[in-house]
């Protein structure tokens, strides 16, 4: 279990605890959901947004709110290489150690670039954040007041002893549409990988399991709560 004092702080971190906690816990409580709960985050490119999931009493996710994505670096498709100014996208993990309460941006926590599936295919980079101050190098920037509220929620669930919290990062909302209007893209086939595990969290709202083998994700779908094992969708091994 980690505890408070095992997590970075600040002066500022502080400060925003105090002010934004009591009415953060209101809007929590109105959605049926808790400050402290585990979180997950989803990130669209295209549209510039990312998704806030809290998990619920029953032990599936409810979407807490979509915040605006101010900018982020490169085009549509995964980051390659160190300085080649593209934000990534893949499924990331973020623990405590990865949190940063005297970011340059105001609040940044680290997603895990390059993570196991990248370190395979030879993709470099460091320091990919999610952050405050609306300016981006590869990373994905938020506004001050989006950052706020991400940061606190992700780190009142640590404070609880919730040893990480999943990043999953698409090109664009995975939609047979939005295939259809990028049909010409390489990426085609490394984004039909990252649906398999955008479909799995839709139909169970439980962050799934996620490995690497052969150079490719495996998505195991995790149960929602009441719903039998058997009806989860089982994604074969390419």
């Amino acid at each position: 279990m980690f505890s408070r004092y095992s997590l970075p702080e600040s002066a500022d971190l502080t400060e925003v605890e105090n002010r934004i906690t009591p009415g953060l816990a209101k809007r929590l409580a109105k959605q049926g959901l808790a400050l402290g709960a585990p979180v997950h985050i989803r990130v669209f490119k295209e549209s510039s947004e990312l998704e806030l999931w809290v998990r619920k009493a029953g032990g599936d996710y409810g979407l807490f709110r979509t915040y605006p994505i101010c900018s982020y670096s490169g085009a549509l498709g995964p980051k390659l290489k160190e300085g080649d100014r593209q934000s990534p996208e893949g499924f990331y993990t973020v623990s405590p150690g990865q949190m940063n309460p005297n970011s340059r941006y105001h609040l940044s926590f680290n997603i895990g670039f390059p993570n196991a599936f990248d370190r395979s295919h030879g993709r470099t980079g460091s320091f990919l954040m999610i952050h405050g101050n609306c300016v981006s190098i590869g990373c994905y920037a938020m506004t001050n007041d989006g950052i706020e509220e991400i940061y606190l929620l992700a780190n009142e669930a640590f404070k609880k002893g919730h040893a990480d919290f999943g990043v999953h990062i698409f090109p664009f909302r995975m939609t047979e549409d939005n295939f259809a209007r990028h049909s010409g893209s390489k990426w085609q086939g490394f984004w039909r990988n990252l649906k398999e595990g955008h479909d799995a969290f839709e139909f169970t709202r439980v962050p799934p399991v996620v490995g690497v083998r052969e150079q490719v994700y495996t998505v195991a779908a995790r149960p929602a709560p009441g719903l039998k094992t058997a009806a989860v969708p089982v994604v074969k091994p390419r």
